[in-house]
């Protein structure tokens, strides 16, 4: 098994990355369609972000909710304060990793990822941390490229992981979903598009939650 790169690894290299990522995120939006804004209209609340980057999503939340982000990486966060204060819209944003979050258990109504699972090192623990920190009732919305549906996309995407996964830690054979339905989460809905490698979902902690295990 592959050794998993360290925290410490990972926040330098999203640091190298922040000055650049909107530019590259630009060029896949086309293949998003209205993800985004799929995503954030259903948030309410109580909202956290993990993962939030630079901040591409915050402009698209409606007003009324409560707004919390956590990113690995500070210079990506200091991309998400800027976008915020342009916005003129108020957000909690903290350096944290999705992997071991440090929110007490039951603290939000909504927790949103957007991209964000295709690069943490163990997604099924990040997806556990969501589970956890989300209230009974609340409402997960992830959306991430994914696995294939096309035989041929699939190859394509092993053969771009030899070199994405070892350097970038950019997976893309990854179904957050699974870990999603293990967790004891009811889909309410979900869809894939893109050949399949684009899916997003909104899933509900049930009233009684226990963790599956």
């Amino acid at each position: 098994m592959a050794r998993r790169p360290s925290t410490d690894r990972l926040r330098r290299h999203w640091d190298r990355q922040s000055a650049g990522y909107d530019r590259k995120m630009d060029r896949a939006e086309r293949l998003f369609g209205d993800t985004r804004d799929w995503v954030c209209r259903q948030a309410t609340g109580q909202v956290l972000e993990v993962a939030v980057g630079t901040g591409l999503n915050l402009g698209r939340y409606p007003e009324q909710v409560t707004l919390t982000g956590m990113d690995l990486s500070p210079a990506m966060l200091d991309g998400a304060r800027e976008r915020a204060a342009a916005l003129g819209r108020d957000v909690d944003l903290r350096v944290g990793d999705a992997q071991q979050l440090e929110f007490d258990d039951a603290s939000f109504d909504t927790v949103v990822c957007t991209f964000g699972l295709c690069a943490v090192p163990d997604d099924q623990g990040a997806v556990d941390e969501m589970v956890r920190v989300l209230r009974p009732g609340g409402l997960l919305l992830l959306a991430d490229h994914v696995v294939s549906t096309s035989p041929v996309v699939r190859l394509l995407q092993a053969a771009a992981e030899l070199y994405s996964v070892p350097v970038e830690n950019e997976h893309f054979r990854r179904r957050p979903i699974r870990h999603v339905r293990a967790a004891g989460l009811d889909v309410e809905r979900q869809d894939r598009f893109t050949k399949g490698t684009i899916e997003r979902l909104a899933a509900r902690k049930p009233a009684t939650h226990a963790v599956a295990g």
